[in-house]
């Protein structure tokens, strides 16, 4: 080893040490946020019907994120603009549509925060005939080990009560649509977009979605009370803005398998939630529900992606 070679080592360390907090930062803020979005469809499906308040979430991002879409990033072109459009429709409408008709319709939150949480497998599924990889051994192990610390955590909110038997299909619909986006995502040369670009045109073209189920659910106009406007702007803000923006970005810095395996802590982070803001009871199934989720996620995030090409 040179004298330059060791002169150089003591910053590249430190720079991979500061590459891997800002990592776990990112995750850790995308896991708290993306939980937020179960708690926030929760709290305003009790004050107004669920395709409006979908469309008024989705409609207030998009026209938050329009300024800046049009003045900051680069020139929109058609064939992006259709893109996002696509992704709009399959990881905005298909898969907030899917987990919050599910709520409405009385599945347990912890169950659906559980059967969207299933998403590692769902693109490991799809992963092979779209991008020709599929998951290592290794990988394969540590899914179903953060699957299993899921089904400990959230085994107590299982109840399946008097719902009707397709409304479990919903969160698996809304599942498969938001792993479908997240592949064409990863191999699309549209991902040098800017993320506030992209999130745009994501929110306004699944609002324009979500306009017919609401317009027959009984009308697009906003329910004018503290409730509803507080529900909007806690599932804009930070179930969109910072769940979302943090999604992409955790794409472009990692892998899906990486990024959708990060996504197995939101139900027992969901419960917490859930504690903080209703008042419900956590359990120790909980705790070791996380903790054995904790291992899944180390090995699944530490292995390398098999290339089935």
């Amino acid at each position: 080893m040179t004298s330059t070679d060791l002169a150089a080592l003591p910053y590249r360390r430190p720079g991979r040490f500061r590459a891997l907090v800002v990592l776990v930062l990112l995750e850790t803020a995308l896991v708290v946020s993306w939980s937020a979005g179960f708690i926030g469809v929760r709290f305003a499906s009790d004050h107004a019907p669920i395709f409006l308040i979908l469309l008024w979430r989705s409609l207030v991002s998009g026209l938050v994120l329009l300024p800046f879409a049009l003045l900051m990033g680069p020139k929109l072109r058609g064939k992006d603009i259709a893109f996002q459009m696509l992704l709009g429709a399959l990881a905005m409408a298909g898969y907030l549509s899917g987990f919050a008709l599910a709520i409405s319709f009385g599945v347990p939150t912890g169950l659906v925060a559980l059967i969207t949480d299933m998403l590692p497998l769902a693109v490991a599924f799809l992963s092979w005939p779209m991008l020709g990889q599929g998951l290592t051994g290794r990988q394969w192990i540590g899914s179903l080990i953060g699957l299993a610390g899921v089904l400990i955590a959230s085994g107590w909110s299982l109840g399946l009560g008097n719902v009707a038997w397709w409304a479990y299909g919903l969160p698996v619909l809304g599942t498969l649509s938001l792993a479908l986006a997240t592949l064409l995502q990863k191999r699309s040369p549209v991902n040098a977009m800017p993320v506030y670009q992209s999130l745009c045109i994501q929110c306004l073209s699944a609002a324009a979605i979500f306009a017919v189920p609401a317009w027959h659910e009984g009308g697009v106009l906003p329910v004018m009370n503290a409730s509803f406007i507080g529900g909007i702007l806690w599932l804009a803000f930070i179930a969109t803005f910072a769940a979302w923006g943090l999604y992409y970005l955790a794409l472009r810095k990692s892998s899906p398998a990486r990024v959708t395996a990060i996504l197995y802590l939101s139900p027992p982070v969901t419960m917490i939630w859930a504690f903080l803001m209703f008042g419900e009871p956590l359990s120790w199934a909980m705790a070791a529900g996380l903790l054995v989720s904790l291992v899944g996620i180390v090995i699944v995030a530490r292995a390398r992606p098999a290339d089935c090409s």
